[in-house]
């Protein structure tokens, strides 16, 4: 019986150090579901951008570029101007509306860095005061969180370098991550917000935002004034 016993202490003492790892282990790939989760999320997010038309920062790298954005402009306006399109990665506008009390930077391109500052525009899209479709969109946990409380009527106001734009929201969308009914590029001049639907066990399949119409615009004369 002596012997039976030894031998269950050594063969416990032995197994000890691997089941102690074995759980060690499934804690951490448990820790790590939610920023693999978090990450996911970006990717989806990004998922319009597809047909950017610059070279992204794959190849030759991203640099964000913080631009000031003018916010005081005084000088004379039109309602026709030129259009300054930005480089990947710079700050090119700012979304405002005041029935969130909303005020986020908007970035050209999507990429997991410039969600952590903004939010971010397709390059498929078109600029903000432009004729199409201005695609953008932000996480659901920052810049966006209040995206779902926009309701019809509500107005957003988007300035830029070379212009402010008034949009009215015309209607709030919900739609699959694989629809891309509400990014496609359209005739009509738009501007299409949107984020993930909030989800606490991670990633979300489903989108919701906001479509909205171009009501008024004013161009600066002196466009580019504030970088």
């Amino acid at each position: 019986m002596a012997d039976k016993a030894k031998i269950r202490s050594l063969v416990l003492h032995i197994a000890t150090p691997f089941v102690v790892a074995a759980i060690s282990s499934g804690v951490m790939m448990i820790a790590m579901i939610k920023p693999a989760d978090k990450l996911k999320v970006y990717r989806n997010l990004a998922f319009m951008d597809d047909l950017k038309t610059d070279p992204g920062d794959i190849r030759t790298g991203l640099k964000i570029r913080d631009n000031k954005i003018v916010d005081d402009y005084n000088g004379t306006v039109s309602d026709t101007g030129e259009l300054i399109r930005p480089k990947y990665g710079e700050l090119y506008a700012m979304i405002k509306s005041s029935s969130l009390s909303l005020d986020v930077p908007v970035y050209w391109g999507s990429d997991v860095a410039l969600f952590e500052r903004g939010a971010c525009q397709s390059t498929g899209s078109v600029l903000v005061g432009d004729n199409g479709n201005s695609v953008i969109s932000a996480h659901e946990d920052t810049f966006f969180s209040e995206l779902n409380k926009l309701k019809k009527g509500d107005e957003i106001t988007v300035a830029t370098n070379y212009g402010e734009f008034v949009y009215k929201v015309s209607e709030t969308v919900s739609f699959k991550k694989s629809d891309n009914r509400y990014v496609v590029p359209t005739k009509d001049t738009r501007l299409t917000l949107y984020t993930c639907k909030k989800n606490v066990f991670g990633s979300a399949d489903e989108r919701i935002g906001v479509v909205c119409e171009l009501t008024g615009k004013k161009f600066y004369t002196s466009a580019g004034e504030g970088k």
